[in-house]
């Protein structure tokens, strides 16, 4: 694997870890901006919690060595509730900057830390 793209993938996943654990812990605890996010979009407040621990728990399985599959999945719920996001601050018509920018920016490093993880981080088919 060549440095360049070793670090990317470190910095991505780095990037992706501390946005997605930030924001887990601050939905976990059911911080006041987090409730200003979801309420107008028609979302209930215990959905945070869900979204909250699911993302803490991805962020470890992202970061451990091993776990392969695991680390697919995810990868693909990060990709899901990112882009789940970004559609649903749309569809809702709320097109500010702060509200769209992180699931935008999240979702690049999610494809950035997926697209360059090292061969011992992936599932390698034997066809």
């Amino acid at each position: 694997m060549n440095k360049g793209r070793l670090i990317t993938y470190w910095v991505a996943t780095a990037l992706l870890s501390f946005g997605m654990l930030g924001s887990g812990v601050a939905q976990v605890f059911q911080l006041q901006q987090m409730k200003d996010l979801v309420i107008p979009l028609g979302y209930p407040v215990y959905f945070l919690c869900i979204i909250g621990v699911w993302k803490i728990l991805g962020v470890i399985a992202i970061l451990l060595p091993g776990f392969k599959l695991l680390k697919e999945w995810a990868y693909a719920g990060f990709f899901f509730v990112m882009t789940g996001a970004l559609v649903s601050h749309l569809s809702m018509g709320d097109y500010d900057l702060k509200a769209i920018m992180g699931p935008v920016m999240q979702t690049v490093f999610i494809i950035l830390s997926w697209y360059c993880r090292p061969v011992d981080r992936k599932i390698v088919s034997g066809n």
